[in-house]
């Protein structure tokens, strides 16, 4: 049944003394009335469970303007994230019309869509998280420096590390603390400097030979 999953998650969650858990439906919902029966349910019969969910997660069709669903009643019940229809500021000014109450900022997206993005959403009381897909080398850096600065629900989701740790070796030996995970912390105290505090000069990276080139 639906409320299944965020059940059995819930239980191993409980077991493991984990704190939080939160629900990404990856648009794969087109009515608010099935994510608010889960929802009902968990806080009726697995109250400790329900109390656990930070927010719910992009239930709904990504494209907002093909289907504007008024999703008021699923963000009355939990905080409602935008991710994958966040293209852009005027997107997100869209969402919040129809109801929702947060926003998945990615730098993937752009950094200056990003931080317009952040800009919007801040001045009309929407709340932020900072994800990622699996940002490797350089792309960790703007990536954590958005996060530190954007005033987010709760950190940083940042993956790289795990699951391909060698991409990002030679930026790690100049910014151990960004590439490692300790305490579920990352340290930035190693960005600094021009721009956005790479510190080019000091990280070995060989670059492969170009693809192609072109003549003006």
């Amino acid at each position: 049944g639906g409320a299944l999953e965020p059940l059995l998650v819930g239980k191993i969650a409980i077991e493991h003394n984990v704190l939080w858990l939160t629900s990404d439906f990856n648009s794969t919902v087109s009515q608010p009335a099935y994510v608010n029966e889960i929802l009902d349910r968990l806080v009726i019969e697995h109250p400790r469970i329900y109390g656990m969910m930070l927010y719910v997660e992009q239930p709904f069709p990504y494209d907002l303007e093909a289907n504007r669903i008024d999703v008021h009643s699923v963000s009355a019940r939990k905080p409602l994230f935008m991710d994958e229809s966040a293209h852009d500021w005027r997107l997100i000014r869209l969402g919040r019309q129809l109801g929702w109450t947060g926003v998945a900022l990615k730098t993937c997206k752009t950094q200056t869509g990003a931080l317009l993005s952040l800009c919007w959403a801040k001045a009309h009381g929407m709340t932020l998280m900072v994800q990622d897909l699996t940002n490797p080398m350089l792309a960790q850096i703007p990536h954590c420096l958005l996060a530190a600065h954007a005033g987010t629900i709760m950190g940083v989701e940042t993956n790289a590390m795990q699951f391909y740790p060698a991409a990002s070796a030679p930026e790690e030996a100049v910014h151990p603390g960004l590439y490692q995970r300790r305490n579920g912390q990352v340290d930035l105290s190693t960005v600094k400097g021009p721009g956005f505090g790479y510190r080019l000069e000091e990280i070995k990276r060989q670059l492969p030979e170009k693809a192609a080139s072109f003549s003006k």
